[in-house]
């Protein structure tokens, strides 16, 4: 193993007992820094200064990403680091991710049948033998030299203290183990253990999911209280309602007792399903109709259970988790600035071995030059490298203290304000005054009102046809008015390209979306006309082509309505809804990631535990009288209402089973089919899955949408909506908990940096 150390007395690059009269010939290949403690002066010899340059570039790359920079800082392990963290290989990582977790749907049972239900499903197709297995292979191979290379990266001490890195090891090791012993079985192996492993690629490979899934284990225990009193709760009713719904004498008065307090598996049932609301009002209408007084308890049950207690667990599981997040968070931003401090002790380090008149005297700054050949390497988004250039650049005394370098990336924490291209210039007056009038917001406003105009008109002509047949339509008056207003989305288009010009008009999103819909629209209605000639009264003609003409004019008309989506930007509260959206897809992956792990995990269990059990009967059509005569249902039940393609035979039906739980509507009436076909034990998975997926998940992300949706709203309260469009809102979890975190002290990032495994501070 080898020991870096950057700023301590004697410093040694690659220097182990085996090479030091190597290091001391002087050999331009060596890195020596000599420091003296007392002096704080540094001497840099041979072609240090790449090497410096590198460090800090790297160290940067971290603070930017959130990475640790507990990594080697060598010349060759910071190359190989580089192209570990390049897109290139994170996306083939990612790839490699999906591919193995894609899996499950071809091997067996296989999903690739045109029907999930048993009664007419088609035998599989199935995979030969040793098609999937050769592909896993190849997964696993690539995950082993992710594995090897975080762990060299990171040294043998950083390494021991890693339980994910550990854990790795040991998902891949028993991947392969299981994988051969698939291979020896030719194959017919039920049980793949590996199956449950695939989902560790997913969270191991995501440092915001780690996070999560800490805060979700930690939080746990916080909402344990509300639980339990939910389960007391629960218990309690249970109790009282087997007692005021026992079985009696008239076999008349006994239909609540039959149907839902038979037993306490049974009444325990009735009551949690009653929580989620999905059997109300049912489970009190045979007690119900006997007596109104009934209906006092099932009111009593759901009114403190669902809408006090449950939302109370909502309320806690918000606050909990936020509080771990929000210490999460802090750590990431520990990350950030120890990453900067890194760079700049680098920088500074190599600032006084070149610069002799402060070779006597500590300084803690940077040369400029240095900064900006440094800023070269990173790699980062281009508009935030030029922000942190111009303010380099804006500082005349050719060296930067460290207050000042460290305020400099604070621009990563600045929303970028999107510039839009300046205005072409015209010489004609008439050109300036048509570019005047078409750049005006107005003219926004009347395409708004024209795009209504347009869909109102749709809805009429809809509503006036929708009782008549296709032969029986008059495409005439649709197509005469469909034909004037793309007429007038393509003036409009054209003239708001000669007021803003090509780049200036593709700077605006909402003009790039109405731009393509205009486009898409022009050239199906051309194709209308060259297919079908132009519209007359009574225009009905045959079909002819791929598409006939009533289904080629519906298309223009659903053309036509999303195209009425451009309003969205225009209104400002619909804009901050929308981008809350698009937010939530492309910074929340975190959370939607440990969603898919938990359905991933819970639909391979479903395989395991019910593949098979349901079996339906033959379709009617082959079916004897005497045979449907025989066929009685219970109304309500798994067979009555038809939910035979909800099963767990393969791998993407069970998704569906558990997606339709995880809804809670009718998720009883699984329940109870799986019970009848199977034990009493069931019940367990399905009340597991409820409590994972609609109590535990749904309200976290509940809680991160308000969060979500409140930061974006203060931020934007006193903007207009030209505002709103300028600027471009990156909204990460980092940035949502900006004002409640604390800023690391001086004392804390010297500390770290000494803790470094790498780095030796003295």
């Amino acid at each position: 193993m080898e020991s870096k150390q950057l700023l301590t007395g004697s410093i040694n690059y690659g220097s182990h007992p085996h090479n030091i009269d190597h290091l001391e010939k002087g050999s331009p290949t060596t890195r020596r820094l000599s420091s003296s403690v007392a002096a704080e002066c540094c001497c840099v010899e041979g072609g240090d200064e790449d090497l410096y340059l590198q460090q800090a570039a790297v160290f940067i790359e971290d603070a930017i990403q959130y990475r640790s920079i507990n990594h080697r800082v060598d010349a060759n392990s910071l190359r190989l680091y580089r192209w570990y963290y390049s897109r290139i290989w994170q996306w083939g990582l990612g790839l490699t991710i999906a591919v193995v977790l894609t899996l499950a749907f071809i091997e067996r049972p296989s999903s690739f049948s045109y029907t999930s239900d048993p009664r007419f499903r088609p035998p599989p197709w199935e995979p030969p033998c040793g098609l999937t297995e050769g592909i896993e292979i190849v997964c696993l191979v690539i995950f082993a030299i992710d594995l090897a290379t975080k762990s060299y990266l990171i040294g043998w001490e950083e390494f021991r203290q890693c339980k994910w890195l550990i854990v790795y090891i040991l998902a891949v090791s028993a991947s392969v183990i299981d994988w051969a012993l698939t291979l020896s079985m030719y194959c017919d192996q039920n049980l793949r253990v590996r199956r449950l492993i695939r989902p560790f690629f997913l969270l191991q490979n995501s440092s915001l999911m780690k996070k999560t899934l800490k805060c979700i284990k930690r939080t746990l225990p916080e909402i344990a209280s509300v639980i339990l009193l939910l389960a007391l709760h629960l218990c309690l009713f249970t109790m009282i309602g087997m007692l005021l719904f026992a079985k009696g004498e008239n076999p008349k008065q006994n239909g609540e007792w039959e149907a839902y307090f038979r037993d306490l598996p049974t009444s325990l049932s009735s009551l949690l399903v009653l929580l989620t609301t999905a059997n109300n009002p049912d489970v009190m209408i045979p007690a119900y109709s006997l007596n109104r007084g009934y209906s006092i308890f099932f009111i009593l049950f759901s009114g403190f259970g669902t809408y006090f207690l449950m939302n109370l667990l909502t309320a806690i599981v918000y606050n909990q988790f936020r509080g771990y997040l929000l210490m999460s968070v802090q750590a990431s931003i520990l990350r950030r600035r120890l990453g900067v401090r890194a760079a700049f002790e680098v920088m500074s380090c190599q600032g006084r071995g070149q610069d002799a008149t402060h070779s006597e005297e500590h300084v803690e700054r940077v040369r400029v030059d240095a900064s900006l050949q440094v800023m070269a390497r990173v790699q980062m988004k281009s508009y935030y490298r030029q922000a942190i250039i111009k303010r380099v650049q804006q500082l005349s005394d050719g060296f930067i203290q460290w207050e000042a370098f460290r305020r400099l990336f604070d621009e990563l924490d600045k929303d970028r304000i999107k510039e839009h291209p300046p205005k072409p210039e015209y010489n004609s007056s008439l050109l300036q005054r048509l570019q005047l009038i078409f750049s005006h917001y107005y003219v926004t406003v009347v395409g708004n009102a024209m795009a209504l105009t347009n869909v109102m008109c749709i809805c009429t002509i809809l509503v006036l046809d929708s009782e008549k047949s296709i032969a029986e339509r008059d495409d005439y008056y649709m197509e005469v008015i469909n034909c004037f207003f793309i007429l007038y989305y393509l003036m409009e288009m054209s003239l708001k390209i000669l007021a803003f010009g090509w780049r200036g008009y593709l700077s605006y999103r909402n003009n790039i979306f109405d731009g393509l819909l205009t486009v898409c629209l022009l050239v199906l209605q051309i194709t209308i006309f060259a297919t079908y000639r132009l519209p007359f009264p009574k225009w009905n003609p045959a079909s002819r082509g791929l598409m006939s003409l009533w289904e080629m004019v519906r298309l223009v008309n659903m053309l036509i309505v999303v195209r009425f989506l451009r309003i969205i930007p225009d209104i400002k509260l619909m804009a901050l809804i929308a981008s809350t959206l698009v937010d939530l897809v492309k910074n929340l992956r975190a959370f939607a990631g440990i969603l898919v792990v938990v359905f991933y995990v819970f639909a391979v269990l479903g395989i395991w535990l019910f593949q098979g059990a349901i079996t339906a009967p033959r379709p009617m059509s082959v079916m004897s009288n005497s045979s449907m005569e025989n066929i009685t249902v219970e109304c309500g039940s798994y067979e009555q209402l038809g939910y035979w393609p909800n099963n767990f035979d393969d791998f993407a039906s069970s998704l569906v089973l558990l997606y339709n739980v995880m809804v809670v509507n009718n998720w009883q009436v699984f329940m109870d089919a799986y019970t009848r076909y199977t034990t009493e034990w069931s019940k367990v998975y399905f009340v597991s899955w409820w409590l994972t997926s609609s109590v535990m998940w749904v309200n976290l992300f509940v809680a991160l949408i308000l969060e979500n949706f409140i930061y974006k709203w203060d931020r934007s309260v006193m903007c207009s909506v030209a505002d709103v469009e300028r600027t471009g809102y990156e909204t990460t979890v980092q940035l949502m908990f900006r004002e409640q975190i604390q800023e690391p002290t001086e004392e804390e990032l010297v500390t770290q940096l000494h803790q470094h495994p790498h780095l030796h501070l003295s």
